[in-house]
């Protein structure tokens, strides 16, 4: 097993956050619900990155901000209608909000 961080973003509606994250290329892995009206706590994939969505009070901040490092963020910006910055800090990267105001910085490593 490799070990990893994954990060929980606070979200109000999470088939509309998952539906969202889908556009990155993301889909869902599994989700929980402690009863009927209860919040949801939703995990969502792309390869090896993970997050998690929750619906919770008090498990993440809104605006928060993550890094993906990604193999083509061209194409990303293409589905987004975004332009790459070319000078990016983490290299070729573009930053986008999600429905809930959490900020992404999704880039490509210069070659």
């Amino acid at each position: 097993m490799d070990e990893a961080v994954i990060p929980v973003l606070h979200v109000a509606d999470a088939p509309h956050a998952v539906a969202w994250y889908q556009r990155l290329g993301f889909t869902q892995d599994w989700e929980h619900q402690f009863g009927p009206g209860f919040p949801w706590f939703v995990s969502i994939a792309r390869g090896n990155l993970q997050i998690y969505l929750s619906e919770h009070a008090g498990d993440a901040w809104p605006d928060t901000l993550i890094h993906l490092v990604v193999r083509d963020v061209d194409a990303i910006a293409v589905e987004f209608g975004e332009t790459v910055d070319e000078d990016g800090m983490a290299g070729r990267e573009i930053e986008l909000r999600d429905p809930d105001n959490n900020r992404l910085r999704i880039a490509t490593p210069r070659s």
